[in-house]
Formats: C-alpha cells, structure tokens, sequence
C-alpha cells in the first residue's frame, strides 16, 4: 500500500485538552482509523530555537517523543484535518512511503 509514514516530535510534558499530547495524538489516529502507532521517547535533542531538551533522572517533563504511524494519503489528511481544528501546534515529519505486512 501506498501513503505516508508521519513522525510527531514533542515533549514528555506537552498537553492539549489536559491530556499528553503523545496521548492525545494516538487516541485521535485510533479514532480516524489508522492502523497503529508507537511512541518512542529519545534521551536527547533540540528544537527550532536551539534549546535542549532532555529526560534527566528525577525531571522526565522535558524528555523529547516521537510519535510515527504509517497511514494511507486518506488518514494522513483527515488525521491533519483534525490537527488544524484542535488548533495543535506540533513538528511533523510526512515521508511517502510503501507499508503492508509480510507472511499470511
């Protein structure tokens, strides 16, 4: 299948509607259909402004996440659709791609 792989760069303590916005993101992917996704969480980096951001061992607030989905051109515009109404203000990452599963 044809479509998109969609990487979400944010932070451990970003949230939107009171909820982590990691969290968020996923629920809004199940509930537009898409297939799965997985969050990863990084030790370290750095955004736009040049600040470093990372998961220190008493403060996890600051810890960079991704959150990447494979998803058909379908999803990928509805999902963003969704992300212009809620008015959320995230790095992305839409890379076209081939996806399917291997085996029976």
């Amino acid at each position: 299948m044809q479509g998109f792989q969609l990487t979400f760069f944010t932070q451990q303590d970003k949230r939107h509607h009171g909820k982590p916005l990691t969290e968020w993101l996923l629920d809004e992917a199940k509930r537009l259909g898409v297939g799965g996704a997985t969050v990863l969480a990084a030790a370290e980096g750095f955004g736009h402004g040049g600040r470093r951001h990372s998961a220190h061992f008493f403060e996890l607030a600051d810890q960079p996440v991704e959150v990447t989905m494979a998803v058909s051109a379908e999803a990928s515009d509805r999902l963003f659709a969704r992300l212009r109404e809620e008015g959320v203000k995230v790095f992305y990452v839409k890379a076209p791609i081939e996806f399917g599963v291997t085996g029976e």
